[in-house]
């Protein structure tokens, strides 16, 4: 019986691994089961609140095929008037992973605004390595980004 248990996991493991893989392409990162863009969180207000601030289904907006939340009507129309001004590089995905060719979700507790754009990081270990030669890693993950946006 634990032997059958052990092949399952190994089974959903491998199937979860496929489908993530598959994902990797889509132009915003979304999880499985939603189609949240930036998890729900507001884009705008790290930008006006310096600061991750969860959005309200009250204000969404659908945008390269994701839902997008805001916390206020201001910040939507703030992001309809100039989307790729808020929307995090790399399509919400990990900023140092896809400065080493690879796909990780980004997660809006781990963020940084830099020059004007915002950039999201898998978690604080990823994003400690990433802060400490973000032009290089941008540099690289702008040539990794374009090359999968051609596939």
């Amino acid at each position: 019986m634990k032997k059958l248990f052990s092949m399952l996991q190994v089974t959903l493991l491998m199937g979860f691994a496929l489908l993530q893989s598959a994902n990797a392409a889509d132009a915003i990162y979304t999880s499985y089961f939603s189609n949240k863009a930036a998890g729900g969180y507001d884009v705008v207000a790290y930008f006006t609140e310096n600061k991750p601030v969860e959005g309200d289904s009250k204000y969404t907006l659908e945008y390269q095929g994701a839902d997008w939340y805001f916390s206020s009507a201001d910040n939507l129309a703030l992001f309809k008037g100039d989307p790729e001004k808020y929307a995090p590089q790399y399509g919400g995905y990990c900023a140092w992973a896809m400065a080493s060719d690879n796909t990780a979700p980004g997660k809006p507790a781990f963020w940084s605004v830099y020059k004007g754009k915002l950039y999201l990081n898998y978690d604080e270990s990823v994003q400690a390595t990433w802060v400490n030669d973000k032009d290089k890693f941008i540099e690289q993950a702008d040539l990794n980004w374009n090359k999968l946006n051609k596939e």
